[in-house]
C-alpha cells in the first residue's frame, strides 16, 4: 500500500487465527481476503465452525495443519497460547451472539482481537467486553471497514482542518432491499441469523447498517451523539427485528454548533443494494461520500461550484494517499477499504512487536467506537418504545 513519504520495512508476517467463517461464509471469506491483500498476516489456525465435521472440512480447504484446525475456540486460545509459535491475533467472524466469549477467551490471554461488527449481541456484554479489553496488554480492532476508504480519510481529514467551517448538518444513509420479503423463513442462512433476536441482538437493521451508517458519520464529522429520537418499523408480517428505521440526532456542542443529524436505514428498500453515503454540512460548505462511487468526493465551499476531488487524484490530501494503492482513474473499493483496516491493526501489532507507540497516523476502530453503536442501538430500541421520545445517549 502506497505511503506517502515514507517506505515500509516488510515485518514477518503476524500469525492470525479465525473463529467462524467456514464454507459458505461470506464474511469470513471478506476478512480472508483483506487480511492477505498487503501481506501482513498468515491464516495458521482456526475454529471455523462449531459443527466439527464442518470445522475440519474448513480447515483442509483453506490448507491448515489438521492440528490446529479446532471445532471450539476455547480450546483454541487455550492451545495456541502455549505453542511457542501460536497466534498473535484472531479474527472473530460469527454472529454477533458469540462475539463476547469468544472476544474474551482471547484478550485473556494477550491475544490481539480482530473482531466483526456490532461489537456484541446485548449492551451488558458490551460493557463486560470494553473492560476486558481495557484491562488487556491485546489490541482490540473493530472492522467498521468504510473508515478504511481513501476519500472517508479525506473528508474526515477536510472537516478536521476547518474546509467546511462548523459542522451544522450530518446526513447518514444505508438503505438495501434484501430483506423486503420474508427470506428467512425460507432457510436463507444469513436472514435467519440477522432477524433472530438471539443471535443478532436487539436491532435488526439498526444493528447490521444502522450502526455502520451512525459510525461512517460520526467518523467523518468528529462529533458526539447527544441524544437521538428514533422510530423503527417491522415492515415484514412476522420479523422480530426492524428492518427499517428513521433516527434524528443532536451532537454535543462543538465550535459554538450544536449540530443535527439524521440516519435513514432500511433492508425493505427496493432497488438498493448497498446505498451506503453521507453528508456533511456545515458553516462554509458540505461535502458528499456515497459507496456507489468510492473514489470520488464531492466538496462544495459556500457560494462557489462543486468541486470533484478524485482519490490520489487533485486535491487529494495524505490523508487518502497513505491508504490508497494505485493510481487515481482506477477503482478501488470494497475489499481494499477492509484490508486497509487489517493493515492499519498490522501497522500498530507491528509497533507492540517492538515495544514502540503506535504511529498517530494510524486508525482503526477500537472497542470505543464498538460500544458507540452498542448504545446507538439501545437507544434507537428505547426511543422506539416511547413513541419516538428522545432518549440520552
Amino acid at each position: 500500500m502506497a505511503i506517502e513519504g515514507t517506505t515500509e520495512v516488510r515485518e514477518k508476517r503476524i500469525r492470525l487465527g479465525m473463529v467462524g467463517g467456514g464454507s459458505g461464509a461470506f464474511i469470513g471469506a471478506v476478512h480472508r481476503m483483506a487480511a492477505r491483500l498487503d501481506d501482513h498476516f498468515e491464516l495458521v489456525a482456526g475454529a471455523l465452525s462449531s459443527t466439527p465435521e464442518k470445522a475440519k472440512a474448513s480447515g483442509a480447504e483453506l490448507g491448515l495443519d489438521p492440528s490446529r484446525s479446532y471445532s471450539d475456540f476455547r480450546e483454541m486460545a487455550i492451545r495456541e497460547a502455549k505453542l511457542k509459535n501460536g497466534i498473535e491475533a484472531v479474527a472473530i467472524v460469527t454472529p454477533n451472539h458469540v462475539h463476547y466469549e469468544a472476544a474474551k477467551e482471547f484478550l485473556k490471554r494477550g491475544i490481539h482481537v480482530i473482531c466483526d461488527k456490532p461489537l456484541t449481541s446485548t449492551l451488558s456484554d458490551a460493557k463486560k467486553l470494553k473492560k476486558l479489553a481495557d484491562e488487556s496488554d491485546a489490541l482490540f480492532v473493530l472492522t467498521h471497514n468504510y473508515t478504511g476508504y481513501p476519500m472517508v480519510r479525506q473528508a474526515r481529514s477536510m472537516v478536521a482542518n476547518g474546509d467546511i467551517g462548523a459542522v451544522r448538518l450530518v446526513q447518514m444513509e444505508y438503505p438495501q432491499d434484501w430483506l423486503t420479503e420474508n427470506i428467512e423463513q425460507s432457510g436463507q442462512k444469513q436472514a435467519a441469523w440477522r432477524t433472530d433476536p438471539t443471535k443478532s441482538g436487539a436491532g435488526g437493521s439498526t444493528g447490521d447498517i444502522g450502526t455502520h451508517a451512525y459510525n461512517l458519520g460520526a467518523f467523518v464529522s468528529g462529533l458526539e451523539l447527544e441524544e437521538l429520537a428514533a422510530d423503527l418499523d417491522s415492515f415484514v408480517k412476522g420479523r422480530a427485528l426492524d428492518d427499517n428505521a428513521h433516527v434524528m440526532m443532536r451532537f454535543k456542542e462543538r465550535d459554538g454548533q450544536r449540530a443535527k443529524g439524521l440516519l435513514w436505514c432500511s433492508q425493505v428498500a427496493p432497488g438498493h443494494e448497498n446505498g451506503l453515503m453521507v453528508r456533511v454540512y456545515g458553516t462554509k460548505g458540505g461535502l458528499e461520500w456515497t459507496q456507489k462511487d468510492p473514489n470520488y468526493l464531492w466538496y462544495t465551499p459556500f457560494g462557489e461550484p462543486k468541486r470533484l476531488i478524485t482519490r490520489a487524484g487533485a486535491g487529494s490530501g495524505p490523508s487518502a494517499a497513505r491508504v490508497s494503492r494505485i493510481p487515481s482513474g482506477h477503482p478501488e473499493g470494497y475489499l481494499e477499504g477492509f484490508a486497509n483496516i487489517y493493515t492499519e491493526a498490522a501497522r500498530a501489532i507491528f509497533a507492540r512487536r517492538k515495544g514502540e507507540a503506535v504511529d498517530p497516523a494510524v486508525i482503526y476502530p477500537t472497542i470505543d467506537d464498538g460500544m458507540k453503536g452498542m448504545v446507538f442501538v439501545d437507544a434507537c430500541v428505547q426511543s422506539s418504545k416511547r413513541n419516538g421520545a428522545w432518549v440520552k445517549v
